[in-house]
């Protein structure tokens, strides 16, 4: 359980921070930017629900939730020890990948294909899921950059990876099942 009594501490205040295993890095380090960001992925997504209902609410609910475990599971350096840690770390699991691929096929079943690609807009919701998919692929990229330096949970990248298709395919469900998609027009303003 988390405890937070205070909310600041200032022992970052040198630019560093702590990771999950007590470790300081600097603020700026590749692990602490990728984290950082699956936390600005679960940023958006808070925006994203303000204009879901139903369960589309609740599927961006159990994202958010999976965001944490996502950060939880990056912050957490070290994966080869962690049998060695105090409790089991928190990792990122095959299952919660496979989930977010039935409720993508799921969606796009009620979907036609895409002739164009898609600008990102139409409904609030639409355009919230956009700004999702766009901030997880920079999440994405930046855990890929960090699995370069370090070893790293593969499910984490996949995670991140199916993440941003499920952002794709909900936008377009929230444009009333791509009815209302705007299309882009290749050199349309020449």
């Amino acid at each position: 359980m988390v405890v937070l009594n205070r909310i600041y501490t200032k022992t970052g205040d040198a630019g560093e921070t702590a990771l999950g295993n007590g470790a300081r890095v600097a603020k700026h380090s590749t692990r602490v930017n990728a984290y950082g960001t699956v936390d600005e992925t679960n940023a958006t997504v808070g925006l994203a629900r303000l204009h879901a209902e139903g369960e589309m609410s609740a599927a961006l609910a159990r994202i958010q939730n999976d965001l944490f475990d996502l950060g939880a599971d990056l912050c957490r350096p070290d994966m080869e020890r962690d049998a060695e840690a105090p409790y089991p770390p928190l990792r990122m699991i095959a299952s919660q990948v496979d989930r977010l691929e039935r409720e993508i096929d799921a969606m796009n079943t009620k979907l036609t294909p895409l002739r164009s690609f898609i600008l990102p807009g139409g409904s609030a919701l639409a355009a919230h899921m956009h700004l999702c998919r766009t901030v997880c692929r920079r999440a994405e990229r930046l855990t890929v950059e960090l699995a370069t330096m370090e070893a790293i949970n593969a499910e984490a990248v996949k995670y991140l990876n199916r993440l941003s298709d499920w952002f794709f395919v909900a936008g377009r469900i929230a444009n009333d099942d791509g009815s209302t998609d705007v299309l882009w027009v290749p050199g349309l303003t020449r």
